[in-house]
């Protein structure tokens, strides 16, 4: 999405609560620094060990032998002093088994069972946190291997210190109340005596309730809005702590009886602090207010107290919500962290699962209703039968039925036209499931990297080589007849992708070959290779001729179905074994087993109904604009693209119809002369279950478009798009004047620029569970910017994003209340960073929190060839303003990163930032010298955390920096101590 100075488009406060006493937030005592207690320094018995295989631990090692062979017996037991009632205990830990484990925290005699959710590998270490009760002398704390656990974790250390007291809730009815806010009690389900009302229209820029509190030292904390919100859609108001004002969002509630919480990040000052809660002149009000809460500072990963589902189980509060649905956590007895309510006609929540194979499966639905209510099942987005769900008193099941296909599925629950709705919904146990990854995108492949064959290996980062634009920047090179890759498969096969690349011609066409592939060591298909969309030269955009400078994107994707399921074990191998180039770069391999062709949905209109031919040549998109037009008049609103090669020329225009096909490997797309897409124009559109393949060789420049987006267009309310796949489209997706979109089980690959961009104006949107690769600009962006509006309360959320070219993997460009969570990023090429918030490019500013979470980023950052600077894996980049919403990076892991690991640039202000529990585990990693025209580069004074000429104040906790390479490299460099850092415990490396 950036180009080197520009974004390029695509077509062309104060309530005042003042209670009558200070309320003591936390004890005057200064806080005691974190006590660090090293497992390998406890008392080890039952087989419990020293160990240093894996690294990333503090100290001098870690506590293993927590295996099965040990359950029962394996301990670690520590003694220690501490300051006497509640403190927080801290375990940090490595779990690389893939899923959550166990295992039994003994304090002064009293246990309790911990979770410990999966880490990313063995090398990789997670915390979790829990109060405990304290002596001043004498403490013992075990941590073990229980008969009841089922453990096989490390155990690296733990840390002790003083957990701060809630004061409990400040009631908004007993505020100091100005400006129209008044105490009310018409609305049941309040706490204390009432709440208070009055931030309507009439009072806006007025209308305010003032508190007080005491804190005993200076620090972040979150500050919980309980609230009511019954218009029927999100409201906002201003909250002002010690006069710095911030936006808070509050999604609507059922009812005005109804009350939902809302929370926002602020930092205390030591002593009394003022807390307003206000409806300003930039809100939009008419909510009530019953109470506020100051929490402590924003935590790092914590268990849960919740009890778990049964097996194969899937929450549905971490589900998508839209059209008035919204969690809850009353009545008590949910499992997880609460409940879906789904209050009326258009509310929906749908849930991704993974199958272990196609076929019916059994759900068991979870939950409750006083009275009889029916909702609407939707599988991937065809809706299905209408359930009834019993009344009566407490939590209760439903099971039902649904045809389900492998890998990942959506299954959701609508409340549409007929239902009652009306009713909370906890969990769902699916048969046959196989649960999701833990971060980054469930896929139906597995990637093979190309490491045994006869070619020569080529390696390294630097930007303008292949190998900077290879997966893990290393590929095998075949220059010979007769010289292959192979690789053996771990699980069953009978469908492959190959990236690779081939050389460019004079014209700059590209070039074609094949690639023989055999499995078992029989020749069974040729995969032909193209260098079309490959090859580009000069600076941006990219216009130069072949042989002119910085040539780059190097590779593309091919792939082929195979005659039959080869079992795992089997030996494919890919060779050259034609002169018909002089060589063959092999990147990976991806191989899966497709499933046969779906049939359509009942009441389907078929496009071969209206003229559309299969692999005739002929552009297909009049007839696919036909059967769009008469769908909007049946009861299935749906249009059905077989088995195929389709021709799609041109754009075609989609609004409240489900066009869908026979699956990604099945019905395909074919655009022409740069052109070919879908428009969508409305509410209610899905697009799902096939690939489109575009035919964009260049880049754009900025305001002269000449190609189109694979989808683009105005969403509106409760649209979907799934399973579809692109290659060769200008960009994948371009979002704006959206509302509760879900978007998942993506494959984008290749664009020329954005694999997919959210803004114009757009909110509640979730992109999960999708892959992107090989984007020519950032491969997921956020864009609030002033001539379109603002992106507000979406995520990006377990998704795989690799060799982003020209920009980062992840970009929130201003906006409110946004999230990136769960992904996997790796390997940026040029100009970008691994995640990048920022108000460059004529954004908007950041309001309410915006929040980087659970994130691994692999080898990223980059060198900007056109600033000659180098970048950070994480890049904060105030360019046009400050960036003074609240920022929260938290339980992230950098590995490796190419630079610097964490960058704030430069000369503004980031004024509100939280960091916690992020691990920098290698910085530098582009070790090769190059010139980038401005001199020689290399990797000296790649830092762990970088502010560059910047101002502001962060608050860092559980931050460790360790792995630095390049000359001069540091734990932290702060130009002219500008930045106020303040340092909370478990800090290292800096």
């Amino acid at each position: 999405m950036l180009s080197k100075l520009s974004k390029r488009g695509l077509a062309a406060v104060t309530t005042t609560v003042m209670a009558a006493g200070l309320i003591t937030l936390w004890s005057t005592a200064a806080p005691a620094a974190p006590a660090v207690l090293e497992a390998e320094s406890a008392a080890l018995s039952g087989g419990a060990r020293v160990e240093s295989e894996h690294t990333g631990y503090s100290g001098t090692g870690y506590a293993g032998g927590f295996t099965d062979a040990n359950r029962g017996t394996a301990k670690a037991t520590f003694t220690t002093n501490a300051a006497a009632g509640q403190n927080t205990l801290t375990l940090r830990y490595a779990n690389g088994t893939g899923s959550t484990r166990t295992l039994t925290l003994s304090v002064n005699g009293s246990a309790r069972q911990l979770s410990l959710p999966a880490t990313a590998g063995w090398a990789s270490w997670g915390s979790v946190r829990q109060n405990v009760q304290l002596n001043a002398t004498g403490n013992a704390i075990a941590v073990s291997y229980g008969a009841g656990d089922n453990g096989n974790v490390n155990l690296d250390h733990i840390t002790i210190e003083p957990a701060p007291t809630s004061g409990g809730d400040l009631e908004a009815e007993s505020a100091q109340l100005s400006g129209g806010a008044r105490v009310e009690s018409e609305h049941a389900g309040y706490s204390g005596t009432g709440y208070v009302g009055g931030f309507t229209d009439a009072n806006r820029g007025t209308a305010t309730a003032t508190f007080a509190a005491t804190s005993g030292s200076a620090g972040n904390s979150e500050l919980t809005l309980r609230y009511a919100n019954g218009t029927g859609s999100t409201r906002s108001l201003s909250v002002s702590v010690n006069g710095a004002v911030r936006q808070v969002s509050l999604p609507a509630t059922a009812s005005w009886s109804t009350w939902g919480t809302a929370t926002a990040a602020v930092t205390l000052n030591a002593g009394v602090n003022t807390i307003a809660v206000s409806y300003g002149a930039g809100d939009n009000g008419n909510v009530n207010l019953d109470h506020v809460k100051l929490s402590t500072a924003v935590p790092t990963t914590t268990t849960t107290t919740n009890p778990p589902g049964p097996a194969g189980s899937y929450e549905l509060e971490s589900g998508f919500l839209s059209g008035g649905a919204s969690t809850a956590t009353s009545p008590s007895g949910a499992t997880g962290t609460g409940s879906v309510t789904l209050p009326g006609n258009g509310a929906r929540v749908i849930r991704s699962i993974n199958q272990t194979s196609a076929g019916n499966a059994t759900i068991t639905l979870r939950h409750t209703n006083s009275s009889a209510g029916t909702v609407t099942l939707y599988v991937n987005g065809v809706k299905g039968p209408r359930l009834s769900l019993s009344g009566g008193s407490g939590w209760r099941t439903t099971t039902h039925s649904a045809a389900l296909r492998s890998g990942l599925n959506l299954i959701g629950y609508h409340v549409t036209t007929g239902d009652t709705g009306g009713v909370q919904l906890d969990n769902i146990a699916v048969t046959n499931t196989a649960g999701l990854a833990a971060r980054g995108a469930t896929v139906p492949y597995t990637t093979y990297e190309t490491d045994n064959g006869t070619g020569t290996r080529i390696s390294g980062r630097t930007y303008t080589t292949e190998a900077a634009e290879a997966s893990g920047r290393s590929a095998m090179k075949l220059t010979g007849t007769g010289q292959y890759v192979q690789v053996t498969l771990t699980k069953p096969a009978n469908a492959i992708t190959v990236r690779a690349g081939l050389p460019d011609d004079a014209s700059g066409n590209g070039t074609t070959a094949p690639l023989a592939v055999y499995a078992g060591g029989t020749k069974v298909r040729d995969l032909t290779l193209t260098s079309k969309y490959s090859w580009m030269y000069g600076d941006y955009p990219f216009t130069a001729g072949p042989g002119g400078a910085r040539p780059h994107r190097y590779f593309d994707d091919s792939r082929v179905l195979l005659p039959q399921t080869y079992p795992a074990g089997t030996v494919l191998r890919l060779a050259k074994d034609t002169n018909a180039t002089s060589y063959i770069t092999v990147d990976l391999v991806e191989a899966e087993v497709v499933d046969g062709p779906t049939a359509a949905p009942a009441g389907y209109l078929s496009i071969t109904d209206h003229g559309a031919r299969a692999d005739d040549g002929v552009d297909d998109s009049a007839a696919l604009r036909s059967a769009v037009s008469a769908a909007r008049g049946t009861t299935a609103r749906g249009v059905w693209i077989p088995a195929g090669r389709f021709n799609l020329h041109s754009l075609v225009q989609v609004d409240g119809v489900d066009v869908r096909g026979a699956g990604t490997w099945h019905t395909v797309l074919l655009g022409a002369d740069r052109r070919g897409g879908f428009y969508v124009a409305g509410a209610d559109t899905t697009l799902a279950d096939f690939t489109f393949d575009g035919d964009v060789t260049t880049r754009d420049p900025d305001g002269a478009p000449s190609s189109d987006a694979f989808v683009e267009g105005e969403f509106g309310t409760g649209s979907l798009i799934f399973n579809v796949a692109s290659d060769h489209a200008k960009v994948g997706l371009w979002i704006k004047q959206a509302d509760g979109l879900l978007v998942s089980g993506l494959r984008i690959r290749n664009t020329m620029a954005d694999g997919l961009n959210v803004n114009g104006n757009t909110a509640n949107v979730r992109v999960e569970q999708s892959n992107f690769r090989n984007t020519g600009d950032d491969a997921l962006a956020m864009w609030s910017w002033e001539a379109a509006g603002t992106v507000s309360r979406s995520v990006f959320a377990f998704n795989t994003v690799a060799l982003p070219i020209l920009a980062n993997g992840v970009a929130i460009y201003g906006g409110t209340d946004n999230r990136a969570e769960d992904n996997l990023i790796t390997d940026t090429v040029f100009n970008g960073s691994g995640v990048m918030l920022s108000t460059w490019h004529a954004s908007m500013p950041f309001n309410g929190t915006t929040t980087v979470q659970r994130n691994t980023l692999t080898r990223t950052g980059t060198r900007n060839w056109d600033w000659h600077t180098h970048t950070g894996a994480i890049w904060l980049f105030a360019e046009r303003a400050d960036i003074t919403g609240a920022v929260v990076l938290r339980d992230l892991e950098i590995n490796d990163s190419n630079y610097h690991g964490l960058l704030l640039s430069w000369n503004k202000a980031v004024s509100n930032l939280t960091v916690a529990n992020v691990g920098i585990n290698g910085t530098g990693g582009a070790t090769e010298s190059f010139d980038d025209g401005a001199g020689s580069v290399t990797n000296a004074d790649s830092h762990g955390i970088y502010f560059y000429l910047m101002s502001g104040t962060g608050r860092f906790d559980g931050v460790t920096v360790s792995g630095l390479k390049g000359t001069g490299s540091r734990g932290m460099v702060n130009d002219e101590n500008r930045y106020t850092v303040q340092r909370g415990g478990g800090n290292s490396g800096w």
